[in-house]
């Protein structure tokens, strides 16, 4: 996979990234969101595919993404399909930090070191081009102004920045709730982008034991009870604050 074009993870990541506080929006939901999205980015590639409500590798061979050929690794090492919930579900410790260590690599975001309580060591990260946000931003108001059916990219990058809760950061207010609305809407033009993006929504609403269809276009996921976890799918753990980084890890 060439590196000219950013992924949906980056892509994520950079619209949850304030400009000028350098911390993120909806933090604990952004980690489930850049699983997703990762798997959004593998369908694009012809790596995986849908089956049902489950993930299928298809072609295992790597993309040239590092962070994106370990994920197709571990789905490869699965052996057959994994349900979208169940993989999004599980441990991502330091995902957010490796796109973010990235995104400074590549000169998009720079670290500012800070501290907590005048104590603690942090680190934030801002953008050093914000025309790349603004470029990216653009595309959704595009979509979500004009009705017109975005391209696969654009639909799925909608559909999770929904999932995460994004929408009430992009368009706050009770001006933006008409395009937070639209937001949502834009779920249904990406078949594997609503797949992802309801099952993020799923593993936030503790819906991940009972086996479901594929969701129907536009169908939102409610609030459901918590379910017991599935064996062998570990708890998502809880995380707390702003994106900054506390301490060396």
């Amino acid at each position: 996979m060439g590196r000219s074009r950013r992924t949906i993870p980056e892509e994520l990541l950079l619209l949850a990234l304030d400009p000028t506080t350098g911390t993120t929006a909806q933090p604990q939901s952004l980690d489930l969101g850049l699983a997703g999205a990762q798997l959004v980015e593998l369908a694009l590639a012809g790596r995986i595919a849908p089956d049902g409500d489950r993930i299928a590798v298809v072609l295992p061979r790597p993309t040239g993404d590092p962070t994106l050929d370990s994920a197709l690794e571990l789905l490869r090492r699965r052996g057959s399909p994994v349900r979208a919930v169940h993989w999004i579900g599980g441990p991502r410790l330091g995902l957010r930090q490796t796109y973010l260590t990235h995104l400074e690599r590549c000169g998009m975001v720079h670290a500012v070191a800070g501290q907590m309580c005048g104590v603690l060591p942090t680190t934030r990260y801002q953008a050093t081009d914000t025309a790349i946000s603004r470029e990216i931003r653009a595309r959704l108001d595009s979509a979500i102004r004009t009705g017109v059916p975005p391209d696969p990219r654009t639909a799925a990058l909608a559909a999770l920045a929904h999932a995460v809760g994004l929408g009430k950061h992009l368009y706050p207010g009770n001006e933006g709730r008409s395009s937070r609305s639209r937001l949502r809407d834009l779920i249904r033009h990406d078949p594997m982008g609503g797949l992802v993006a309801h099952a993020v929504m799923d593993v936030q609403n503790g819906v991940a034991a009972q086996p479901r269809r594929a969701p129907a276009p536009g169908r939102q996921a409610g609030a459901g009870a918590a379910a017991e976890p599935a064996a062998g799918v570990p708890a998502q753990p809880s995380r707390r604050g702003s994106m900054a980084r506390v301490g060396a890890r």
